[in-house]
């Protein structure tokens, strides 16, 4: 794991590091082909280029972010942001559900948009076709 993404998560509050560790923990096993990395001031894992989930502490909750999420089709995730994004808040490591984490990370292999290029695109996202 990246040391900026260690140190980000060792410079929170006693109550959030769990949460931020923990989360850190799943993805990159789930992820192990990910490049992950500080963005934005917060821990994201990219596959070829393009960001596929993340967290980010806020000043109520801990964020975990799946860019592609609402593509997703999990009542646990909600709509985040005008694109395709999703997201579930923490406030607890135990409100964490490990079976429902691992599912969102395969998920997240298999259904991507493309935000690595949505700049070039103008804006304009288009679903990658990722090969089982």
């Amino acid at each position: 794991m990246n040391n900026d993404v260690i140190a980000y998560n060792n410079q929170q509050q006693a109550d959030r590091r769990p949460i931020c560790e923990l989360l850190a923990s799943v993805i990159q096993t789930s992820l192990p082909e990910a490049e992950n990395k500080l963005w934005h001031g917060a821990p994201v894992w990219f596959i070829n280029g393009n960001p596929i989930a993340g967290y980010n502490v806020l000043k109520d909750s801990v964020r975990l972010l799946f860019w592609s999420g609402q593509s997703f089709n999990e009542p646990g995730l909600r709509p985040e942001g005008s694109f395709k994004a999703a997201e579930a808040r923490y406030t607890d490591v135990a409100q964490i559900d490990n079976d429902d984490l691992r599912r969102w990370l395969d998920k997240s292999k298999l259904i991507q948009w493309d935000y690595k290029n949505i700049v070039k695109r103008r804006g304009e996202l288009i679903r990658l076709d990722i090969p089982n």
